[in-house]
């Protein structure tokens, strides 16, 4: 299957990063999402990250109209009919993914494929909403997108070969490396991620380490080149939590239990980089 206009629902910090790599890669793209101030943001991060890989050289500065102009937006998800592929990028919540499956099931045409990129809900389950199970696949990209070159390609129990191999070479020409895995929970990234960010966690709430020794340890002794706690501050420790908590609820086991700390700076709004404020603290650059 020919992929030439890319749909994105949610225009948040990964949708943008999607519809940014996607454009450069000359696919047109559809980038949707329910209130226009975030894409209004999403425009403008994309428009500061290309001025940043301009600078670098990765991209060229005669090139950057073309590629912005090649992004349409809009709040109304049925702007997706005239995609070939649709990836959902919408929050981590299995109810709210499940309605966006359904609208794009009912609204996008037979052959269009439709993807997630869930850092941990199960694609069967989407798949299960919708009347092309064959067509629905995991397309799990890294933060940031246009930066990190992995993409976590997930089949689900009824994700056709043709699906996959269609989505492997969309990965490919946005410069990513596709890697195929089962559909578990946390897939295999966040699978092992997530419960080192959680025991990190840990780690401080009982007092054994400062979080800037955490990371220097993490990064000095294990090669890492971010420690846990500032790779939590750029998911978005909202995010980990609700990672955590789907690996606890369909694992059963008390090792994923989230820290109590987390849900504590959760419900304080200390989200990271995305509100100034994590277990590090950050400017407006």
């Amino acid at each position: 299957m020919d992929i030439r206009t890319v749909g994105i629902v949610g225009a948040g910090q990964m949708g943008a990063g999607i519809a940014h790599v996607a454009a450069v890669s000359g696919f047109d793209v559809i980038l949707t999402d329910i209130e226009s101030r975030v894409l209004e943001n999403g425009i403008e991060t994309i428009d500061r990250n290309l001025d940043r890989q301009i600078k670098k050289g990765a991209v060229e500065a005669a090139a950057k109209a073309e590629i912005v102009n090649r992004i349409s937006t809009s709040t109304h998800v049925d702007e997706h009919r005239r995609a070939d592929l649709v990836v959902e990028s919408a929050v981590e919540s299995l109810t709210i993914k499940s309605e966006i499956f359904r609208q794009l099931d009912e609204l996008c045409p037979a052959a269009t494929l439709l993807a997630s990129n869930t850092s941990s809900i199960s694609i069967t389950r989407l798949a299960a909403v919708t009347g092309r199970p064959d067509r629905i696949v995991g397309m799990h990209f890294m933060n940031p997108v246009p930066v990190m070159r992995l993409v976590e390609v997930v089949r689900g129990l009824e994700t056709s070969d043709t699906t996959v191999s269609t989505i492997r070479r969309v990965a490919e020409r946005m410069g990513k490396i596709p890697v195929e895995c089962a559909d578990h929970p946390g897939f295999v990234s966040n699978r092992l991620l997530m419960p080192m960010i959680n025991e990190a966690i840990f780690a401080v709430s009982e007092g054994i380490a400062t979080p800037e020794s955490i990371d220097k340890i993490m990064t000095l002794g294990a090669n890492h080149p971010m420690g846990p706690l500032r790779i939590a501050d750029l998911i978005g420790l909202d995010n980990c939590l609700s990672v955590m908590r789907i690996l606890h609820d369909e694992l059963g086991e008390d090792k994923y239990r989230p820290c109590p700390l987390l849900v504590k700076m959760v419900d304080a709004g200390r989200l990271g980089r995305k509100s100034g404020r994590g277990f590090f603290s950050y400017d407006e650059d």
